[in-house]
């Protein structure tokens, strides 16, 4: 995730979901303007550049999926897909 603002954001209470409803939900983060932060699936300590949702399963759909993330207030501040859904290889 990049801020392209030049201005630090508070991400604290944001959150990082999936159509499956696998989310992760960012504490205490504040993100520097023109910064960027790596958000991982597994387990680890968080920095300044990384977040790990410490999960031990899998939470994204390499085939197809769609990452959200909301704002504090549930409302949708980007979306990123990948894939097609009904695609058969």
């Amino acid at each position: 995730m990049v801020d392209t603002g030049r201005h630090t954001m508070n991400l604290s209470g944001w959150t990082l979901s999936n159509a499956e409803h696998h989310t992760y939900r960012f504490t205490h983060l504040r993100l520097a303007g023109h910064a960027s932060v790596r958000v991982h699936t597994g387990t680890g300590r968080d920095t300044a550049a990384d977040v790990y949702q410490d999960r031990r399963d899998h939470a994204w759909n390499d085939d197809h999926d769609t990452a959200t993330l909301r704002d504090g207030n549930g409302r949708v501040a980007d979306a990123k897909s990948w894939g097609h859904r009904g695609h058969r290889r």
